[in-house]
């Protein structure tokens, strides 16, 4: 009897050598694992037979329409939004790198590139192997870009050749305006974006520090907000001298599309401080954006909104006035007054979790909890308040010092505006402020 358990044990362990032995020599198991890489994130085939990376999701250059399969299934239309030149290639995969690492590695959401010249062949490979999301390319003309049949071009040469002897930025520069229409009105019409509800954009040299374990734009639809930032500052007040006016005017000609003053969840009070006789120069800074249509430091938004009847109309009566090439009017002051004209304070959202930097400025989270996730010094946040936190009477000194170690003294304008209540605005290599203020770069803003 003994003998007879010997001779089955045997005979299982010899069957059990066997079938090893075969999987060895047929070359079953990944000859290609090693002690930095797991087999769990070896190359498969996909039904097409094009090789990709589980890990960075990248697929072969030159193939821009064959993706890895998505983590999720995409139940919100949601699409990252870039408007960028051929020559900007490496700084946009700096930016893209970025995002991908901190969000969109585990949601795969697609990109739309827009230029106003054709894409060449090596930008389209080499961010479409960047991301782990679909890639669509495509051109902005036509009148997207180019000036309304409206437009005295005389007198905007003549506005511009002021401006730029008044040394206001960007002030002699007929691609900026063009740029700011377009992203005021036009970008969110583009036929590449008609699939689409929510917006991200995104802009080349910006750093994203924190890791985000949501889904931001389903965040975004299931609160039903239409506007989110990071960001926000003070215009350039030389850029925009008619522009609250001629707000004020529209808000005359066509009271039904605005949301009253008295309204309780009106954002009135953050952009004017003395019953709407001024502008106080607050914007969500656009370049990051997100939205629901499709401006903050980073955007994130709503496209339905900016399709819209009433922002269509803003818009349009903006447009027909002629202050994006007669004076210098940004898509962040104009996009700051359509949401505080037309949106409640529960559709806007404050992303204090989107570790943000576009140069000079910084959002970098505070709260314990929140930094953890990040890889940001939240000491050199310059901070972007949320709307409508304090009020005029409680406002108090804000000490304002740059990291060059110089101090500064100038008031918060207590509505989500941090910095000088004067304007302030970026510049390529530092920050410009109006005079007789100062000259500065990476603000750090304490004691809010």
């Amino acid at each position: 009897m003994a003998n007879r358990k010997c001779s089955l044990r045997a005979l299982v362990i010899f069957a059990l050598c066997s079938v090893t032995a075969f999987y060895l020599l047929s070359g079953s198991f990944d000859s290609t694992a090693s002690p930095f890489r797991s087999p769990t994130s070896r190359k498969h085939p996909t039904h097409d037979d094009v090789d990709y990376d589980l890990l960075s999701g990248r697929v072969p250059i030159g193939d821009h329409s064959r993706r890895p399969p998505a983590t999720n299934s995409h139940a919100v239309k949601a699409v990252f939004v870039i408007l960028v030149r051929n020559h900007d290639l490496y700084n946009i995969r700096y930016s893209l790198r970025q995002l991908e690492d901190r969000f969109n590695k585990k949601y795969n959401y697609p990109y739309v590139f827009l230029n106003d010249d054709e894409f060449t062949e090596e930008f389209k490979e080499l961010t479409t192997s960047t991301v782990s999301g679909k890639t669509y390319y495509g051109k902005v003309d036509g009148p997207m870009w180019n000036y309304p049949e409206w437009i005295n071009v005389t007198k905007a040469d003549q506005a511009r050749a002021d401006m730029e002897r008044a040394k206001v930025i960007y002030g002699g520069s007929l691609s900026y305006r063009r740029m700011c229409r377009f992203q005021s009105g036009w970008f969110f019409r583009h036929p590449l974006l008609d699939q689409f509800d929510y917006y991200w954009r995104v802009e080349p040299s910006v750093q994203f520090y924190c890791d985000l374990d949501y889904d931001v734009f389903k965040f975004m639809a299931d609160n039903k907000l239409k506007y989110g930032w990071t960001l926000s500052l003070h215009e350039y007040r030389e850029t925009i001298p008619t522009l609250w006016e001629t707000t004020r005017q529209y808000m005359r000609q066509y009271p039904e599309y605005v949301l009253p003053e008295s309204d309780p969840g009106s954002l009135w009070d953050w952009v004017t401080e003395d019953k709407s006789a001024s502008y106080n120069g607050c914007h969500f800074w656009s370049n990051f954006e997100v939205g629901a249509s499709l401006r903050i430091v980073g955007w994130i938004g709503s496209i339905k909104f900016l399709r819209s009847e009433q922002y269509l109309s803003y818009f349009n009566y903006l447009d027909h006035v002629g202050g994006f090439f007669y004076e210098r009017w940004g898509d962040a002051p104009v996009h700051s007054l359509a949401v505080a004209m037309f949106l409640r304070r529960s559709e806007v959202h404050f992303f204090n979790d989107i570790g943000y930097r576009h140069e000079p400025f910084m959002h970098c989270p505070t709260d314990r909890e929140l930094i953890t996730k990040c890889y940001c010094n939240p000491n050199d946040n310059f901070v972007a308040r949320s709307v409508g936190t304090t009020s005029r009477a409680t406002r108090r000194r804000t000490r304002i010092s740059s990291t060059r170690g110089g101090l500064w003294v100038g008031w918060d304008a207590g509505r989500g505006c941090a910095g000088a209540n004067v304007g302030s605005t970026i510049v390529e290599g530092g920050l410009m402020m109006s005079p007789p203020y100062l000259h500065m770069v990476n603000l750090t803003v304490r004691g809010l």
